[in-house]
């Protein structure tokens, strides 16, 4: 049985070294800046993806959205919800049958064309809808890099239909609705979200945002604590997937704890 941890870093050493070497030049030309040891990993891996430093800066987020994001991991069982196959194809298979999650989309399906024309709305819209009708969004991690509209639907859903994913990461790309998508989607108190202020975003970057840790002691052991109260690996009535979950976390070394950040590909 292969003992190699392909759910938190790279498979080659030298793999490994390239992207802690890329880690560690973003944090010396970043310098300074506004986010909490909980939130800069996630900018940190944005840059990375992209290598655009304006991400330092115009990434915002809710207050809750990383303790947010890596409860609904740990939870076990939560639907990614994207507006487009391709943040789906970016997040790494083996990561995500390690926390039991699985992806959805539905922007080329038959009836949500059909839908589209016939009530002269886009494809994005419907394929929210038609995630909210499969009782997907409740309770999932949804991920929006590409159609304003769809997170422009997705905010209607969740102040008139009381729709409550656990974490809205919000970053559609373009200059119809972008900027204004996020910002209302920003305005949402009781729903977590991540967003990327302005016309800047895309698929790749909510790929690299998806939840993720940090690698600091310090919130390395505050967050083994979350997990300890999220999945009770001694609790006999939890679920035996969640308490795998919980011991491959708590007994991780930390330097392997969500340094790759969860859920990217390689």
């Amino acid at each position: 049985m292969s003992t190699v941890n392909t759910v938190t870093e790279q498979l080659t050493a030298a793999g490994q070294a390239i992207e802690h070497d890329s880690f560690a030049i973003i944090d010396a030309e970043a310098g300074r800046h506004a986010y909490s040891a909980e939130q800069w990993p996630i900018v940190r891996r944005m840059i990375h993806a992209n290598a655009d430093f304006e991400f330092n800066g115009l990434t915002d987020f809710h207050p809750g959205a990383v303790r947010a994001g890596v409860a609904a991991m740990l939870r076990g069982g939560t639907p990614v919800v994207a507006d487009v196959e391709m943040i789906c194809s970016g997040l790494s298979r083996p990561r995500l049958a390690h926390f039991g999650m699985s992806t959805h989309q539905f922007i080329s399906d038959a009836d949500v064309i059909a839908q589209a024309q016939a009530q002269n709305t886009t494809r994005a819209v419907q394929a929210m809808r038609k995630a909210h009708r499969l009782g997907l969004l409740q309770g999932a991690v949804v991920g929006i890099g590409n159609a304003p509209t769809a997170l422009i639907e997705l905010v209607r859903l969740i102040m008139e239909d009381g729709v409550r994913p656990a974490l809205v990461v919000g970053m559609p790309v373009g200059f119809v609705s972008a900027a204004e998508s996020k910002d209302l989607m920003a305005q949402i108190a009781d729903v977590p979200w991540i967003v990327i202020r302005g016309r800047k975003g895309g698929s790749t970057l909510v790929v690299a945002a998806l939840p993720a840790a940090d690698d600091d002691p310090g919130h390395v052991a505050d967050l083994r604590h979350q997990v300890f109260r999220l999945c009770g690996p001694h609790d006999p009535h939890r679920h035996p997937h969640h308490q795998g979950r919980a011991h491959a976390v708590l007994h991780a070394p930390p330097h392997e704890f969500h340094q790759r950040g969860g859920l990217l590909a390689d």
